[in-house]
């Protein structure tokens, strides 16, 4: 018996060499490939390979996955998809918002307008590499900004940069009717109106608490961390009637590694080495909208 799942591999460039060394290591792995297919843009390519592999090996696609890391050149990534997922009627994509939707971490930028930004961005990568607790963290650096005036958050916002492709992305999945969510330790007041203009179905992330037209250096209620991550991508799928097996979940720090885990892949996008290592594919480059190839959309 057999099950199909597929090879999909992405770089900016993909060479002759680098597609050969790839169905030589699956042909090795034991998988027959039953298809291939070129696509991508002119600012990377994709090479899609359709396997057929033992049932006992489909059960769990780690040991193949890692072979493959192991393999990889360094301008060339490949992810393995159950085909299940990627022919699903219907998905659901969950990411991450800092460094993944976005370019920027916006805590960052808040505190470079309290003159503390490269104190919180030291923080934040210590966070992110899974060094320290996020919601300690998150209310240490959350701290610095008291007193700043709350229109420093329309300052921020008219900073803020969508990731390469990440409009593509979302619009991609809609129409293809889909669910897309994002799931943030950043703040709704700067990820509202993004939302809103994606026409995302579900999102959240911290509130800033502001009195009397100032930031008090405090959230308010219940941090969104790493379980909670996880929490809204069980919660989100169940309220669109998609089973776990058909969600994409894509992030780049440690917080993200619960969601990661739970969902049907998994997806590292310029991630920390700690969150490479563990996540199901990861994406090495600026396109968020790889994501759509992985996900056969």
């Amino acid at each position: 018996m057999s099950s199909n799942v597929t090879a999909v591999s992405y770089g900016v460039k993909l060479s002759p060499m680098e597609l050969e060394n790839l169905r030589n290591v699956l042909s090795s792995a034991g998988a027959s490939l039953t298809s291939e297919a070129r696509s991508g843009d002119e600012r990377f390519s994709v090479y899609t390979v359709g396997l057929a592999v033992d049932n006992g090996l489909s059960e769990d696609l780690t040991p193949l996955r890692r072979i493959l890391a192991d393999a990889a050149g360094a301008g060339m990534d490949t992810a393995i998809v159950p085909d299940s997922l990627r022919q699903a009627a219907r998905k659901l994509l969950i990411m991450d918002v800092d460094s993944t939707l976005i370019q920027q971490e916006v805590i960052e930028l808040l505190a470079a307008h309290a003159g503390k930004r490269e104190e919180v961005a030291a923080v934040t990568e210590a966070a992110m590499r899974g060094e320290l607790d996020f919601a300690q963290s998150l209310h240490a650096r959350v701290a610095v900004l008291a007193g700043l005036p709350a229109d420093v958050v329309d300052s921020v916002r008219a900073e803020v940069r969508l990731s390469e492709g990440a409009a593509e992305l979302v619009a991609a999945f809609k129409a293809a009717g889909h669910a897309v969510a994002v799931v943030s330790g950043g703040f709704n007041q700067i990820l509202r109106p993004i939302a809103e203009e994606l026409g995302l179905d579900h999102w959240i992330a911290n509130e800033l608490e502001i009195v009397d037209g100032a930031l008090t250096g405090k959230v308010l209620g219940e941090v969104i961390d790493r379980a909670a991550k996880e929490k809204y991508l069980r919660q989100w799928a169940a309220a669109e009637g998609i089973g776990l097996e058909h969600t994409i979940a894509v992030g780049d720090g440690a917080n993200d590694l619960d969601m990661l885990g739970a969902a049907g892949i998994g997806v590292a996008f310029n991630a920390k080495p700690a969150v490479r290592a563990v996540a199901d594919a990861a994406i090495n480059m600026p396109y968020l909208d790889a994501v759509r190839h992985i996900a056969g959309v």
